[in-house]
């Protein structure tokens, strides 16, 4: 069971956000402050754009990584591999079935910072995910979504 202030997240999810917080610290940080230092050397800072416009970066950059460093201060790293279930749980790559249309999704459970619907990763916050966790292949769920009531049956669960 994961504490309230932790943040469950997969190995690929915790890389993808320490590889951006490395990147805003050790590039894009670096960068805005020397581009602050020469829009200085152009003069009056009352009338001056390009100064205006890199201390809004440098704002947007600092406020990231302080997301950055609370997200990775509270992550609680599933390793999805090392789980061994035949039930639906955080991590698990599940395939389900519409039931009206017989068309098959595939997805993976995952924290909300590395949800891309789009590219198959679903946040556990979402109502499919709600729905199917603790289920197990060929349970049927419902899912209410703005539309009205979807139902499905699950096809596969894999851990990889």
């Amino acid at each position: 069971m994961i504490e309230n202030n932790k943040i469950p997240m997969t190995l690929r999810g915790y890389n993808k956000l320490q590889a951006e917080f490395r990147n805003l610290k050790n590039n894009e940080r670096p960068a805005v402050i020397e581009a602050i230092a020469s829009a200085r050397e152009l003069g009056d800072l009352s009338e001056n754009a390009e100064y205006h416009a890199a201390k809004e970066k440098q704002a947007v950059i600092e406020s990231r990584i302080r997301v950055l460093e609370d997200r990775l201060s509270r992550a609680t790293v599933i390793d999805t591999s090392t789980v061994n279930s035949d039930s639906v749980k955080f991590g698990a790559t599940v395939q389900i079935m519409d039931d009206d249309t017989g068309d098959v999704s595939k997805f993976q459970i995952v924290g909300s910072d590395e949800a891309d619907i789009k590219a198959g990763f679903v946040p556990i916050t979402s109502p499919v995910a709600k729905a199917l966790i603790g289920k197990k292949v060929d349970d049927a769920i419902d899912v209410h979504v703005p539309a009205g009531t979807k139902s499905y049956t699950i096809v596969s669960i894999r851990y990889e």
